[in-house]
C-alpha cells in the first residue's frame, strides 16, 4: 500500500502561498493533529545548525508548527541532541546558546529549547530493539519521554550517509554522543601521499587522536571515535575509510537507531522535510556551501521512508548546478548524491528501513 507524501512547491505568487502558509497547510493536509493528544509533551525534532552554518530551517517556519501543536492543546518544545565532535553544540550550554543565536528563542518560535540528552549527553534511555547490529540502542532521554513528535528536516547531502533526511534526523539526531559513537564505529585512515601537513584534521579531532608525524598526519585508532570530522575538513582528501566494508554496516546501524528513536510512538510522529538550500553537507559543518540543485519545496508525511524516498526522487529529477560541489550526474534523472560522493549508498537507508517495517518506498506524491 502506498504512503501519501504531501508536497508544496517553492513557487509563490500570492500571500496565501507564503512558506509560512505552506507549512501550516502541510500540517493540516497530513493530519498531524491526529498524532497529538491534549497535554502531550510534543518534541519538535530539528537541527539548530552549527555556528557558521546558515542553511538550517528558519525558526519562523518552526513557529508555524509550534502554533499548530498548541492549537491541538499540546505542549511543544524544540529539541536536538549534543554532538559527538567538538564544536558549538557539544554540550547543552553551548548548544542552547547557538540555537538562540540562530533565532531559536522563545520570542521567535514560541516554545522552549530543550537539549534532549541533557547538559553533557548523559540523559539517556536504553531501548531494546533486538535487530541485526544492536539488541539495545541508546536514545536521548527527553526524546523517549516525549508523548509525540514532529520531525522537521533540512534535506541535504552527507559525507558518509549519502544524504541526510528524516531517517538520519531520527538516528543521529535523537542519539546522545554515546549512541552516535555506536552508529559510526568506522575508523578513518590517513593517505600519507596526499597529506599536505596543514593540520586541519588535528584542530577538529575531539579526542586528540590525530598527530602530525614526519610532516604527515597519523591517526591513533585506539583513540579515534569515528566522527569523520577530519574527513570533512581535509582539503586534500588525505583521510579516507574502507567504503566497501564500512558503508553498508554504518548505514544499517544508522537505520536501527532510527527504528529505536520512534519505538513506542506508533501513530504519534509526523515528518516535514524542507527541500531548500540543498547543500552537499550536513548542517553540522560550520559553513554552508552553494546548493547543488534549485529549491524544490516542502514535503510532509507520516511515513519517514516514503518522505525520504520522495525527497531523493525530487532532487534527482532536477538539473544540477554546474558551479557547485556536484562533480557529475548533473542531468535530470541522475543520482545527485552519488554524483557528489560515488562511494556512498544513500538508497540503502530506504531499503533497510523498509525491511525493518518503518515504512514503504512506494509513495503517492500529492501536491497542495
Amino acid at each position: 500500500m502506498k504512503s501519501t507524501v504531501w508536497f508544496a512547491s517553492s513557487r509563490a505568487r500570492s500571500p496565501g502561498e507564503s512558506t509560512e502558509m505552506k507549512v501550516r497547510r502541510l500540517f493540516e493536509a497530513a493530519d498531524f493533529a491526529s498524532c497529538i493528544h491534549e497535554r502531550d509533551r510534543t518534541a519538535i525534532k530539528l537541527h539548530f545548525g552549527e555556528q557558521g552554518n546558515d542553511s538550517y530551517i528558519s525558526p519562523v517556519y518552526v513557529r508555524q508548527v509550534v502554533e499548530k501543536i498548541k492549537a491541538a492543546g499540546a505542549l511543544p518544545f524544540v529539541t536536538d541532541t549534543n554532538t559527538l565532535y567538538l564544536g558549538s553544540r557539544s554540550n547543552a550550554v553551548d548548544h542552547i546558546t547557538t540555537a538562540v543565536h540562530h533565532g531559536f528563542d522563545y520570542a521567535v518560535v514560541g516554545a522552549p529549547v530543550i537539549i534532549a540528552d541533557g547538559l553533557c549527553g548523559k540523559n539517556v534511555a536504553h531501548v531494546a530493539i533486538d535487530k541485526k547490529h544492536f539488541k539495545t540502542v541508546t536514545i536521548a532521554g527527553d526524546i523517549m519521554a516525549a508523548d509525540s513528535m514532529i520531525v522537521m528536516t533540512h534535506f541535504k547531502g552527507h559525507e558518509v550517509a549519502g544524504f541526510g533526511g528524516a531517517l538520519k534526523n531520527l538516528a543521529m539526531g535523537c542519539a546522545p554522543p554515546q549512541g552516535k559513537r555506536a552508529q559510526h564505529q568506522a575508523k578513518p585512515f590517513s593517505i600519507r601521499d596526499h597529506c599536505t601537513w596543514c593540520g586541519k584534521c588535528v584542530e577538529v579531532c575531539p579526542k586528540s587522536a590525530i598527530t602530525l608525524v614526519g610532516e604527515k598526519s597519523s591517526i591513533d585508532k585506539n583513540l579515534c571515535i569515528g566522527c569523520f570530522e577530519c574527513m570533512t575538513v581535509c582539503p586534500s582528501h588525505a583521510i579516507d575509510i574502507d567504503w566497501e566494508t564500512e558503508i553498508p554496516l554504518f548505514t544499517e546501524r544508522l537505520i536501527e537507531y532510527a527504528y529505536g528513536a520512534v519505538l513506542g510512538k506508533a501513530g504519534k510522529v509526523g515528518y516535514i522535510s524542507f527541500l531548500t538550500r540543498i547543500t552537499p553537507d550536513c548542517d553540522c559543518v560550520p559553513w554552508s556551501d552553494a546548493s547543488i540543485v534549485p529549491d524544490i519545496g516542502i514535503l510532509a508525511s507520516k511515513d519517514p521512508v516514503a518522505i525520504d524516498a520522495a525527497a531523493c526522487d525530487l532532487v534527482n529529477q532536477q538539473q544540477g548546478f554546474a558551479e557547485s560541489f556536484l562533480a557529475r550526474h548533473r542531468h535530470p534523472g541522475e543520482d545527485k548524491f552519488a554524483g557528489m560522493r560515488p562511494n556512498t549508498d544513500g538508497p540503502r537507508q530506504l531499503r533497510y528501513a523498509e525491511e525493518l517495517g518503518m515504512g514503504t518506498r512506494d509513495y503517492e506524491l500529492v501536491q497542495l
